[in-house]
């Protein structure tokens, strides 16, 4: 055991009282709440609330209403025979837009007026819609529908889908860069479009008839915006620059009454992200990053003026990553980033620099009101998420939902400490610690690292719904969350330093961490794991082949071989990552492999692993295993068919949990 720095450990959130621990049934009876959408007006707010049924091991969204002055309690505006998402209230606040899954499980647009009275579908597009906007003056709306590549109109698309189904051969044939998406085959050829509908009539219009960029595929939400008056669209697009041969999205802009795709940001370095006009729609703002090769290279916000076509940057010398940003009616943006493992709100007014809104825990998603008041959702490591509402300084903090109250009651959460320790290279690292719910201070308990994957990505001040840091504190284990070199929140230095050296920095710092722990005298020396997934689970497998000091370890989605990730779905940045493309120096990529060192590993190991996994293929995980059966070493493989890199079905996930606090309880004995 080494000797390292560290901070007192201090109270986070305190601990909370409940008749027993929290289990794995209570995360998924716990609603899930999504971002409030406020009326005109500001007198009330539609938020949608997510419950699932364990038993079906399905879920449903409903629309609740729900008034902003604290009064009444929230009334249902659907059913929960079929789920309703994405609200938006129209501009005179008297009709309601959503989706709503057809029985073909196509979300189509719905319209519900808000004084009574039943919705009706606007629309029967053939793969269904999404994000969609209401014009300024309320004639209707505008949203996203994609059609298939090659049959860029909705019958075109019908037909070719009813083909297909029709068609016994179902290969997938490509030439594409990126043909498969996390748990997804992009070879079936899906474009988003843009779609005006004119609620006079029900006259449905693609506004980009012509267009195959796509938008992000993991988050296509959010990717356009519309102009202040109503006339013109500005939308990030995903092409393929075969010159460089790399993925990029540029921003674009269309009327809407129709016309020529405009380029606004053609010949920029990387990636141009979430155009929002200034509300004079003098500018527009965007994000942009300058290296491709790195995903999370830090986004500068540029502003764009409309009038001469020149881009400066808006934000600068701010070392903060923002990953969402909408505007006042007033000009001032409120934007969301990490800073510190939390992720915060902030103000930016063009001039200083931006100023928080939030502190602790983790905003989601959020809105501004006309007035400037700002709805959000909220959690932290000891609350599931809810809606908030605070003024435009974040003063007057609000909480307006209580969905999750019933089922929180049910159990009690441990203490949430935090501290910082001195990790490789002499720098500070964060980590959260979360004790057992029965904690008593004169007790050693076993330690459970909790590791997060990406690697930049981080641990947060947030209630996952996943790897819940509470889950894994209750049956009485010390839960431990290293935000190590390589996360995100702590600038771009200390979040790249790892690229070339994948493994080197966070290794050491999880150690260091488990020295700092022990010192404390929270934790039995003897009674060490360690649990992470995707990147997480590669830290598994390196430190399986590098110390025996932990007596278990949980893989999920890991890499074992850093060659074989190939054959991910997304390959660009991959060898500058690991250290070299492998027609350049294979060997430098193999140093940084965890099957090198498989002669070292002697760790009982958990593999978990789906094998609609596209990010990690499944035969990373299957590596894994072989060679801990063929070694004799204790192994024991969890494969779910019908899973991709996320276990994301109750059902599924409840085995994962049962799993998961088995092996540990089996080799630490508590």
């Amino acid at each position: 055991m080494t000797t390292v720095s560290v901070t007192p450990l201090s109270t986070l959130h305190p601990a909370r009282v409940g008749p027993r621990p929290m289990t794995a049934e209570d995360l998924w009876d716990l609603p899930r709440v999504g971002t409030p959408q406020s009326s005109p007006d500001g007198r009330f707010a539609v938020v949608p609330v997510t419950t699932y049924t364990i038993a079906n091991n399905e879920s449903r969204t409903r629309l609740w209403r729900l008034a902003l002055d604290g009064g009444g309690e929230p009334v249902a505006l659907t059913s929960p025979d079929a789920s309703a998402s994405e609200p938006r209230i129209s501009p005179d606040g008297a009709q309601l837009a959503f989706t709503r899954r057809d029985t073909d499980g196509r979300a189509q647009l719905m319209l519900m007026p808000l004084g009574g009275g039943e919705a009706r579908r606007l629309t029967t597009l053939p793969l269904g819609v999404f994000d969609p906007k209401w014009l300024p003056d309320g004639s209707g709306l505008v949203f996203v529908a994609p059609l298939v590549n090659g049959h860029l109109t909705a019958e075109a698309t019908a037909a070719e889908l009813k083909r297909r189904a029709e068609d016994p051969v179902k290969a997938h044939v490509t030439e594409d860069r990126v043909y498969r998406y996390w748990d997804t085959w992009l070879t079936t050829g899906e474009v988003p479009h843009l779609f005006a509908l004119e609620l006079a009539g029900g006259a449905v219009r693609d506004l980009t008839p012509e267009s195959t960029a796509r938008f992000d595929w993991m988050d296509p939400s959010g990717q356009y915006d519309l102009s202040p008056d109503g006339r013109e669209v500005a939308f990030a697009g995903i092409a393929f620059d075969k010159a460089r041969s790399l993925l990029s999205s540029r921003i674009f802009t269309v009327a809407v009454a129709g016309g020529a795709i405009t380029c606004l940001t053609a010949g920029h370095p990387a990636d141009d992200l979430r155009p929002r006009y200034t509300p004079d729609g003098g500018a527009i703002v965007y994000g942009m990053t300058h290296d491709p090769l790195f995903y999370a290279d830090r986004v500068r916000l540029m502003r764009c003026d409309r009038a001469s076509g020149g881009h400066a940057e808006w934000l600068g010398g701010w070392d903060l990553s923002p990953a969402a940003w909408e505007f006042a009616a007033d000009g001032t943006l409120v934007l969301a980033a990490e800073q510190d493992a939390r992720v915060k709100l902030f103000t930016y007014s063009g001039r200083g620099r931006p100023r928080a809104l939030s502190g602790d825990g983790a905003v989601g998603g959020f809105t501004v009101t006309r007035s400037g008041r700002v709805l959000f959702t909220h959690q932290d490591l000891a609350t599931p998420a809810e809606a908030y509402a605070c003024a435009p300084d974040g003063s007057a903090l609000t909480r307006i939902t209580h969905f999750t109250d019933d089922v929180a009651a049910r159990y009690g959460t441990g203490e949430v400490r935090e501290m910082t320790f001195t990790g490789a290279g002499g720098e500070t690292v964060q980590m959260f610690v979360v004790l057992p719910p029965d904690f008593a201070p004169d007790r050693s308990y076993p330690l459970v690292h909790v590791v997060h994957g990406g690697p930049h990505g981080i641990s947060g001040d947030q209630f996952h719904p996943r790897w819940n840091a509470q889950l894994f504190a209750a049956p009485g284990y010390v839960a431990a969350l290293v935000n190590f070199q390589g996360s995100t929140s702590w600038g771009q230095d200390f979040a790249q330093r790892i690229q070339g050296e994948w493994a080197a920095r966070p290794f050491a710092d999880v150690m260091a961490a488990t020295d700092a722990l022990v010192a404390t005298g929270l934790v039995d020396g003897a009674r060490l794991a360690a649990a992470g997934g995707s990147y997480g689970g590669y830290l598994m497998s390196w430190i399986a082949g590098h110390t025996d000091r932990f007596r278990c370890v949980v893989n999920h989605a890991g890499v074992s071989d850093l060659v074989g990730q190939y054959a991910s779905d997304v390959t660009q940045g991959r060898g500058r990552a690991a250290g070299g493309e492998i027609w350049e120096d294979i060997g430098a990529m193999e140093r940084w492999s965890p099957v090198r060192f498989a002669s070292g590993m002697n760790t009982p190991m958990l593999v978990v692993h789906g094998e609609k996994d596209y990010r990690v293929p499944v035969g990373q995980g299957l590596l894994a295993y072989g060679v801990l059966k063929a070694k004799g070493v204790p192994a024991r493989l969890v494969c779910f068919p019908d899973e991709g890199h996320w276990v994301l079905k109750p059902r599924n996930s409840l085995l994962w949990y049962r799993e998961v606090h088995a092996w540990l309880a089996r080799w630490l004995g508590a």
